[in-house]
């Protein structure tokens, strides 16, 4: 009797019909089951870890699509999504120096130079004036990848000079905040950039053009302490981070777990710190929603 037959025969001993026997697969190695291919570079989601093509992912202003995560942005790419024309960059004058010849774990123009050559821009911040639906406005953006989006004194002087160019033109000022504060390379000339932002956002308000601030992921140090919590109304993404001291730090202090939302959006707007969360495909209809109210336009 060969071995199928003693199979059979086994089988029918203990009652189960050879039909019903499962059939046994093939077992194929992990290394050699098949992967998804692209033809081109991919984006993958931190959230849920799908595998998005970057041109979908940039036509889905960088949400992901299978659970809404929003991803980060560049500066450069979210201003030329917000406006449907854009007149004119600002602030291409000011450029980085070195005032206080600082070395860290290497020399602040060597540091500087790698930022450049990694985002391919000079600065933090990114200033343009442009058109949405017929309605001029100035608009900057924060760059979180050159240095964090540190606020350093070229930061502070596009800053001030959009602000102006808002003032003069009365045309409403749009901030998107993403940074991780002050720039520690140049020390108190960085901090001094506080004042000078708070300064030209009062002038805005005294002549009662709007000032919108846009919070992504992430807001902290002396942006959230100065330009990005002074304006007239406060959006967010969801699930911006956003304070003053990191989440750890202030853990460290309190001697005190904090959990989740803490410093997230959601958080905030609950604690009314903030006035709305607003998905990323809605905020230019929201952003002219608001500044068409608050400047009477038809």
């Amino acid at each position: 009797m060969n071995e199928t037959q003693t199979d059979q025969s086994q089988s029918l001993l203990n009652g189960t019909n050879w039909l019903e026997r499962p059939v046994p697969s093939v077992h194929v190695p992990e290394e050699n089951k098949s992967k998804p291919t692209f033809s081109e570079p991919t984006v993958e989601c931190p959230e849920c870890h799908a595998l998005v093509t970057r041109t979908a992912m940039s036509f889905n202003t960088y949400v992901c699509p299978q659970c809404d995560e929003h991803l980060a942005m560049k500066a450069r790419d979210r201003l030329h999504w917000f406006f449907d024309q854009v007149d004119e960059e600002l602030g291409l004058e000011f450029t980085p120096k070195d005032p206080l010849g600082f070395v860290d774990s290497k020399p602040y123009p060597k540091r500087m130079e790698e930022a450049q050559t990694k985002t391919g821009e000079t600065e933090a911040l990114i200033s343009m004036q442009g058109m949405i639906e017929g309605v001029p406005m100035v608009a900057v953006a924060f760059n979180f990848e050159f240095m964090g989006g540190s606020m350093g004194t070229v930061v502070g002087d596009r800053f001030v000079q959009a602000a102006e160019r808002a003032l003069s033109l009365r045309q409403p000022l749009i901030c998107f905040a993403a940074s991780g504060g002050a720039r520690m390379q140049e020390g108190m000339l960085s901090l001094m950039q506080m004042a000078r932002t708070a300064a030209a956002i009062e002038r805005l308000r005294q002549a009662s053009v709007p000032y919108i601030v846009v919070l992504t992921n992430p807001v902290y140090g002396g942006v959230t302490a100065s330009l990005a919590m002074l304006g007239d109304v406060h959006l967010a993404e969801p699930k911006a981070m956003i304070g003053f001291a990191g989440k750890r730090v202030i853990e460290q202090t309190v001697r005190e777990k904090l959990d989740e939302p803490f410093q997230r959006a959601e958080y905030l707007l609950e604690h009314g710190v903030i006035d709305q969360i607003v998905h990323r495909h809605a905020l230019r209809d929201t952003i002219y929603r608001i500044v068409s109210k608050l400047m009477n336009l038809p």
